[in-house]
């Protein structure tokens, strides 16, 4: 379902992505709207299925502790299906992403440590159907969403 978003709407999502536990109050200060009004555009944002649910953001000192990495997946003709829901049982996989060019997928992984990382790498490279893969370790994240 397609819905029309407006400006407040836009910046509710935008105030709610920095701090998803922000009191509806102190949205509709933010927001130079009432409390009703706000409360009423969440549970339309939350109907419509643009507000999917409510998570956790992770501190930055303890992202910073993890090893991330990027993976780059090419996959054996018509294997898509078959090794997408093998990454989705990868716990450590955080996204995945379907790509045009020489790749087909790009899996974001975190890990612990070094050790742990390249044990995941190579559980993803005997995944049956996977051809090929290419890591990188993300060294530092400069702008974050």
């Amino acid at each position: 379902m397609t819905m029309l978003l407006t400006a407040k709407d836009r910046e509710l999502l935008a105030l709610l992505s920095e701090n998803a536990r922000m009191p509806v109050v102190t949205l509709a200060g933010q927001l130079r709207l009432s409390r009703t009004t706000v409360q009423a555009r969440l549970e339309r944002l939350e109907r419509a299925g643009v507000i999917a649910g409510y998570s956790v953001r992770l501190s930055e000192e303890y992202s910073s502790s993890l090893i991330r990495a990027h993976i780059l997946v090419t996959i054996a003709p018509k294997t898509m299906a078959q090794v997408m829901s093998a990454l989705e049982k990868l716990r450590e996989v955080t996204a995945l992403h379907s790509v045009s060019g020489s790749f087909d997928l790009i899996a974001i992984i975190s890990a612990p440590s070094i050790a742990e990382l390249d044990r995941l790498v190579e559980t993803i490279r005997v995944i049956e159907g996977v051809e090929r893969t290419l890591s990188s370790i993300i060294l530092a994240t400069h702008i974050s969403r």
